[in-house]
């Protein structure tokens, strides 16, 4: 999250996309219902499905599956044409080269267009344009309903494209804001548990973290990006990688595409996984090996919003 949770009660309009808030992430659903009853807050759900949410929106929007970015497309095309944008944060934040391209690609997402590919009445999309686009202060909140997808990159950057050309970062109730799956899927990245960067976020090809790095751990580093989750899955699939270590994963259920997971793990020579469940991944490993609960070790874990929260083994 680029905000922290209070800052809900700082928005004047927030957009709630891929997911499911009242299941998924009870206590923050509980303060988007808070600020929608204390009329301090207007709700906007983009969603294939009418969850629990809707009840408390201002405007409910029913896209096809696999759509968002039409979507979200289709919304930034009517605050350009609208001109809601925020100019100010455009001209001294944005490069002119790719606000430009970014007009030209929206230019094609007119409402009636947009209608047609996702299902969202042309009327319902400039109602939530309109009131996404006036606002002063404006979130967006998603989670695996947009990323866990074969188009999860384009939907992210099409989130932050959005919040770019409003002028919502940077600012108190506004932020791009991802409400994370798992408990501490937020630490492990910052701690570096990424195959681009290492820790805080550092890339792994720049030439002067790469010293700084070397220096501090004492070792020689490659200067090359490691392998994505969907490349290295790619990868098994065409029988060029041989072995799996997996910890804490399941990508038997959470991949996009199962037919091709499953085949590229039918593809490994050895697989090993680390659980404390026999997911459905464990149950085709050669090798299951235990793994210690959030009861069973001292640590930490972040939260959505980046705060560190000490924990103290109790087993």
């Amino acid at each position: 999250m680029t905000n922290d949770i209070p800052g809900i009660k700082k928005s004047d309009v927030a957009m709630i996309i891929g997911s499911d808030t009242s299941e998924g992430h009870p206590v923050i659903a509980a303060r988007f219902k808070q600020a929608v009853l204390e009329g301090t807050l207007k709700l906007i759900v983009i969603d294939p499905k009418e969850i629990k949410m809707a009840d408390f929106a201002e405007i409910y929007a029913c896209q096809r599956p696999g759509t968002d970015v039409a979507v979200l497309n289709g919304i930034m095309n009517l605050i350009l044409k609208n001109g809601w944008e925020d100019k100010d944060f455009i001209k001294e934040r944005v490069e002119p080269e790719s606000f430009e391209a970014l007009k030209a690609e929206v230019a094609n997402y007119t409402p009636d267009h947009v209608e047609k590919i996702s299902g969202v009445p042309a009327a319902k999309l400039e109602a939530v344009a309109e009131l996404f686009g006036k606002a002063k202060a404006a979130a967006v909140y998603y989670t695996m309903g947009i990323t866990q997808h074969t188009t999860g990159v384009d939907n992210v950057k099409s989130v932050a494209n959005l919040q770019m050309l409003c002028g919502n970062m940077g600012i108190p109730g506004g932020g791009v804001n991802p409400l994370r799956g798992q408990s501490n899927v937020q630490g492990a990245c910052d701690m570096g548990a990424l195959p681009v960067c290492y820790t805080a976020y550092q890339g792994v090809a720049v030439e002067a973290v790469q010293k700084k790095m070397e220096e501090f751990w004492g070792t020689k580093l490659s200067n090359k990006v490691g392998c994505t989750m969907t490349v290295a899955f790619d990868k098994a699939y065409e029988g060029e990688m041989k072995a799996f270590y997996i910890m804490g994963e399941n990508p038997m259920i959470s991949d996009p595409d199962l037919h091709h997971i499953e085949h590229a793990i039918d593809n490994l020579e050895f697989l090993v996984v680390q659980d404390i469940f026999l997911t459905e991944t464990a149950q085709k490993a050669d090798v299951v090996l235990p793994a210690t609960t959030y009861a069973e070790k001292d640590g930490t874990f972040s939260n959505t919003e980046r705060r560190v929260q000490r924990l103290f083994k109790a087993v």
